[in-house]
C-alpha cells in the first residue's frame, strides 16, 4: 500500500481517511453478507471477518497517523480494496478450515483477484507519484497476511508443513527483534519478487483442488524450497554485512 503524504494530498480531491476507512468497513460487511448468501458463511467466518476488519482499521489508521497522512491516494485505495477481499478469504478459510466445498470457488476467486491487483497498485503509485516507504511496507504486510491465510487452507489438506510458507516472514521479523542485524535493508532483487509472487499463485492453485493431492504437495514443496532459498540468501547477505562492520 502506498500512503499519500500531506505534501501530496490535494484538499477537496479525496475523501478524508476516516471516511475512506468507513467505506472499506462497509464494503467488508457487504462482502461477508454476500458470502453468507452464496456459501452459508457461519458465525466463525463472520467473527474472523469482523476481527480482520477491526485489525485492518486499527493498523491502517495508526500507520497513517504516524505518517501524518490525511487521506489515501489512488494506489492506496487499490490496496485497500485488496485488503477487503483478503478479509473475505480469511472468513471463508476460518469458516471451512480447509474443507473442499461450495466455499472453495469464491475463496479462490477472491484470492486470485487480490493477487492480480497486487500488480496494479505499485504501477498506480509510480504513475501518480505517491509511492512511499511506509506504503510499500503496508503493501508487503497485506501480501504476507494473504499468504498466511492461504497456507492455513492448504495445510489442512497437504499437511502442517505448508504453514512455513505463511509463517516464515513473521518468524524472520520476530528474529529481528533478537538479532537487530536482520532488520537491515536489502537491495531490490527481481528474483525475490518473483519467488514471493509465486507463493500466492501456487497456494491458490493448491487450494482450488484442481490437482491431485500428490501433485499439489510437490508444487507447494517446490514453492517452499524457493522461499527458503530466498530468505536464506537474504540472511546471508545481512550477516556478511554485519561481519564487515
Amino acid at each position: 500500500m502506498y500512503l499519500q503524504s500531506p505534501l501530496t494530498t490535494s484538499p477537496g480531491t479525496a475523501l478524508p481517511l476516516d471516511r475512506q476507512q468507513a467505506a472499506a468497513a462497509g464494503a467488508q460487511l457487504v462482502l461477508l453478507t454476500a458470502l453468507t448468501a452464496a456459501t452459508g458463511l457461519g458465525p466463525a467466518g463472520w467473527l474472523a471477518g469482523a476481527a480482520y476488519a477491526a485489525g485492518l482499521h486499527a493498523l491502517l489508521g495508526g500507520a497513517a497517523r504516524r505518517a501524518r497522512a490525511e487521506t489515501l491516494g489512488p494506489a492506496d485505495l487499490v490496496t485497500l480494496g485488496r485488503a477487503v477481499l483478503i478479509g473475505g478469504v480469511t472468513a471463508l478459510v476460518v469458516d471451512g478450515l480447509g474443507s473442499v466445498g461450495p466455499a472453495v470457488l469464491p475463496l479462490v476467486g477472491l484470492a486470485s483477484v487480490a493477487l492480480a491487483l497486487d500488480f496494479v497498485d505499485g504501477r498506480v503509485a509510480r504513475r501518480t507519484g505517491t509511492a512511499s516507504a511506509l506504503g510499500a511496507r503496508f503493501d508487503m504486510e497485506t501480501d504476507a497476511f494473504l499468504l498466511l491465510v492461504l497456507s492455513v487452507q492448504v495445510a489442512a489438506v497437504a499437511g502442517p508443513w505448508v504453514l512455513v510458507i505463511g509463517g516464515l516472514r513473521y518468524a524472520f521479523v520476530a528474529a529481528g527483534r533478537v538479532l537487530p542485524w536482520l532488520t537491515g535493508s536489502l537491495p531490490p532483487r527481481f528474483s525475490a519478487k518473483a519467488v514471493a509472487a509465486a507463493q500466492g499463485i501456487v497456494l491458490v492453485v493448491a487450494a482450488a483442488g484442481i490437482l491431485p493431492v500428490a501433485a499439489a504437495v510437490v508444487l507447494v514443496a517446490g514453492a517452499l524450497t524457493a522461499l527458503l532459498w530466498s530468505f536464506g540468501r537474504d540472511t546471508l547477505v545481512l550477516y556478511r554485512r554485519r561481519a564487515a562492520l
